[in-house]
């Protein structure tokens, strides 16, 4: 029987190295290693300012070195920079009339928000990514312990338990990381347990660590390890029933709140404003009840409905 489970669920080590391989050509290739190499050591000096973004590099799944990241961060927020302050001014002066110095100004002024937008938006997306990341381990670990524990039953070695989960069809998180164990056993010559630890000190999720350095106990101590990944699969389950009975009750928050400042507040306030239009009403400070209703039309609506969309995607569950 356990012959059988190894024909099925395991490939022969050369495709981890074939696909290693591809992804050591692309990376070549990609726009970090470009920006790096025009770049070069130009960014020593800028590099102490990012030094907390290394950890949150590794830990996001990203595969970019950390000087090439931050030198794809500088050569892109310089093009933006570049490109507000031509732009801008250039659409103000030639196209809506303004005067040459005040759209000059606007340039600089779009600029400098460019620099600040496109280096916060850089810092951010590890942060991100990682969190995601994470979310999607702690969502799929009550499922795969539980594969993990019947692969353990049928007497699969623990290698070859992270082979299995990393030629998953499914698109799961903990695919990824069971390709990086594979990768550091197959390829880098590394031990199940020294793959294991790199795993738990990258990953994202507590939850997930706290599960790796059990499997790593449990090897070194000889222990039942199908027991131990039966036990936790109960363990995140009933976890995650209380994490969906919190869900429920957060998004009955959320829709009172979707209904009330994206349905009934922007109706209440299209109505005032089309309202003072047509009696030809005072103006907001410097804004027209025109201006006024664009902007909520155009900006505040469809701003507002994005941020609801990404808050509800950052809390819900993907399982």
């Amino acid at each position: 029987m356990r012959t059988e489970l190894t024909r099925f669920f395991f490939k022969p080590a050369k495709t981890n190295i074939e696909e290693s391989q591809g992804k050591s050509e692309k990376s070549f290739e990609s726009s970090e290693s470009m920006a790096y190499n025009l770049i070069e050591d130009r960014t020593a000096w800028v590099l102490p300012l990012f030094k907390d973004l290394d950890v949150r590099l590794r830990k996001s799944g990203l595969k970019v070195n950390f000087k090439a990241y931050v030198s794809l961060t500088i050569f892109t927020t310089g093009l933006i920079c570049v490109a507000a302050l031509t732009l801008i001014p250039s659409l103000l002066f030639l196209f809506l009339g303004v005067p040459l110095l005040p759209a000059v100004l606007f340039g600089v002024g779009g600029s400098l928000f460019s620099l600040a937008f496109s280096i916060l938006g850089f810092y951010i997306y590890p942060i991100y990514r990682a969190d995601t990341i994470r979310r999607e381990l702690e969502d799929e670990l009550p499922f795969t312990t539980g594969y993990m524990a019947v692969l353990a039953s049928a007497g699969v070695s623990p290698e070859k338990i992270f082979y299995s989960l990393s030629h998953l069809n499914a698109r799961l998180a903990v695919t990824a990381e069971s390709k990086d164990i594979v990768r550091d056993v197959n390829l880098f010559g590394s031990d199940i347990i020294s793959a294991l630890e790199k795993t738990s000190e990258r990953t994202p999720s507590q939850r997930f660590r706290e599960t790796i350095e059990g499997v790593i106990t449990t090897i070194h101590s000889g222990g039942n390890l199908a027991a131990y990944l039966r036990e936790k699969s109960r363990e995140y389950m009933r976890l995650k029933r209380i994490n969906l009975k919190k869900y429920s009750d957060t998004l009955s928050m959320l829709s009172e709140v979707y209904v009330t400042l994206l349905l009934t507040g922007p109706l209440f306030f299209v109505i005032m404003l089309v309202v003072m239009s047509m009696l030809g009403g005072g103006e907001f400070f410097v804004f027209s009840p025109d201006l006024l209703l664009e902007l909520l039309t155009y900006i505040g609506i469809p701003v507002g409905a994005i941020t609801f969309l990404i808050i509800l995607d950052a809390i819900s569950p993907k399982w």
